[in-house]
């Protein structure tokens, strides 16, 4: 392995932190000539008065592929250095102890081993690496992240919440201080200035949220100064397959607040809440929406005193009325949203999470509030608005990280041109797999449930569940309860603690449920005792 060759080597002439940082600058230095060589022509575009405006802004694009292919040319270069040089300085740091930016301490005692050198080659190589759970993608991310900032450009390492931005930003810039390299956390709390100052950081730890958000933001600008983000290189998408494949399409939104009242909500509340499912509306589950049938548009007509609804001054009314009856037959509460201090918040289908500053569309949330008999809010408009799948499409150079991405891997390469490359485990799998096990009602799935959690109780083995709304989550814990058992819940409600329930998971004795996918990212170390028991279930 080139890698290790190298290293050897290194070891023999790089023997402090001093010397790693300079062996990075002298990376940084080779790239000096393709930086300036774009700079140049740049400028000389911009003086040549013999050019159109149509004649220079093929130039400037001929100008910025060329920079883009000499630098990943160079990337490619000197990727095996580079990730040699990592390793050392991890060797170098190994056992010492850190202070975090939180205050709290870290030993650092991470060597990247050689599957994930493997995993940071098909980073940089613009694929996703498909890695187990706990074979330590975070640690892979540094290495791939570390070799594309030396160009001199950003690079964005993108997670699904702020918890994990800030842990990892904390946590790994320990090895990219090291190397000389600074780290900077965009977060959402963080004034212009200093998001900007983040982003301006060699590597730069961000939610998927927050980069569409800021991108929107910056279009919106008046000004160049009064923009935050800085140029977009090389993404490293943590949990690729939630924001590429299952939030793709997912508008971000920037919007105002229109000034027609909001009184007609609650109206158009009370009169779905009159109406009756088969006979006045039918549903359609998939499509989450609700219609209404002949008998239930006569009674509209009469509750309005109208003739025909569908004459184009009643067109409005008859949009409310739809909402209406969708937030009342179709949108449940704790599965598709969760009301908190006098608010509606959505619930993310894919992850269990709230969606905090996130609108259902075209008047829906509006309706649900007036379900809910809590404060509405006025009905907006759209200023600026963007997918994930067209922001991240903007990037020269993407990569993605995940345990999941094979059963993804054909709408990978077709929307993104992204490969899948599967890394094998550093150890063998110690993990069992079980069948499925299918039950004739929900009652007799749930009370075998039940017993089997008691009986894992009594002998202490630490046990995680896994369900499929918030609801869901509630009524297994009042089953619990019943029995006596103490447990602990995540879902929704309890975003904000979700990763101290997630890592205390695998202790003796604890219980754990969850809504489907909260706590990705989130380490689950057991506890000596529980290794006697074979593990968590």
């Amino acid at each position: 392995m080139k890698v290790k060759k190298i290293e050897e080597e290194y070891k023999k002439t790089i023997d402090s932190l001093n010397a790693v940082k300079a062996k990075t600058e002298e990376f940084k230095k080779r790239f000096d000539p393709i930086r300036l060589s774009f700079i140049t022509e740049k400028d000389r575009i911009d003086t040549d008065a013999s050019l159109g405006l149509t004649e220079k802004a093929e130039a400037h694009e001929k100008n910025k592929k060329r920079y883009i292919e000499s630098r990943e040319e160079m990337v490619q270069n000197i990727r095996f250095e580079a990730l040699a040089l990592h390793r050392r300085a991890s060797e170098l740091i190994y056992g010492q102890e850190f202070t975090l930016p939180d205050g709290s301490k870290k030993i650092w005692n991470m060597i990247p081993f050689d599957v994930q050198v493997i995993g940071a080659l098909t980073l940089n190589g613009g694929n996703i690496p498909e890695m187990r759970t706990g074979e330590g993608k975070t640690l892979v991310a540094t290495l791939a992240a570390y070799l594309n900032a030396l160009s001199g450009d950003p690079v964005h390492v993108v997670t699904v919440n702020e918890y994990l931005s800030r842990r990892d930003a904390g946590e790994m810039g320990i090895i990219y201080g090291a190397l000389g390299m600074t780290t900077g956390v965009v977060l959402n709390s963080q004034s212009r200035d200093e998001k900007k100052k983040n982003y301006n950081c060699d590597i730069v730890y961000v939610t998927n949220t927050e980069l569409g958000f800021d991108y929107l933001r910056d279009n919106m600008a008046i000004r160049e100064d009064r923009k935050a983000m800085g140029k977009k290189w090389f993404a490293i998408v943590d949990e690729v397959d939630s924001i590429l494949i299952d939030e793709a399409r997912t508008p971000l939104i920037i919007s105002a607040p229109d000034t027609e009242p909001t009184s007609k909500y609650a109206r158009f509340a009370a009169f779905a809440r009159s109406l009756k499912d088969e006979t006045d509306y039918k549903i359609d589950e998939k499509q989450k929406t609700a219609t209404l049938t002949e008998d239930g548009i006569a009674n509209l007509e009469k509750y309005l005193g109208v003739d025909n609804i569908y004459v184009s001054q009643h067109f409005n009314d008859l949009h409310h009325v739809e909402n209406a009856l969708k937030a009342s037959a179709v949108y449940k509460r704790d599965i598709d949203y969760l009301v908190r201090n006098d608010e509606v918040m959505i619930i993310d289908e894919h992850t269990g999470r709230v969606l905090p500053g996130r609108r259902y569309s075209d008047g829906l949330h509006q309706a649900i509030e007036a379900k809910e008999a809590v404060t509405i809010q006025q009905e907006s408009r759209t200023l600026a608005s963007v997918t994930f799948q067209n922001y991240f499409r903007l990037y020269p150079k993407l990569a993605g990280m995940t345990g999941t991405a094979k059963t993804e891997e054909e709408e990978f390469y077709k929307i993104y041109h992204l490969e899948v490359i599967t890394i094998p485990t550093n150890k063998p799998i110690r993990r069992i797999d079980r069948g499925d096990l299918l039950f004739r009602t929900e009652k007799g799935k749930y009370s075998y449930l039940v017993k089997l959690i008691a009986e894992l109780y009594k002998h202490g083995q630490p046990i995680l569940v896994g369900t499929i709304s918030v609801a869901k989550s509630e009524y297994l814990s009042t089953m619990l309860e019943k029995e006596g058992i103490p447990h602990k819940v995540l879902n929704a409600k309890q975003d904000a603690h979700e990763a101290d329930i997630i890592a205390a998971a695998g202790q003796y004795g604890a219980i754990t449920i969850a809504t489907n996918m909260a706590g990705r990212g989130t380490d689950i170390k057991i506890d000596e005792r529980v290794r006697t028991l074979t593990g968590m279930v």
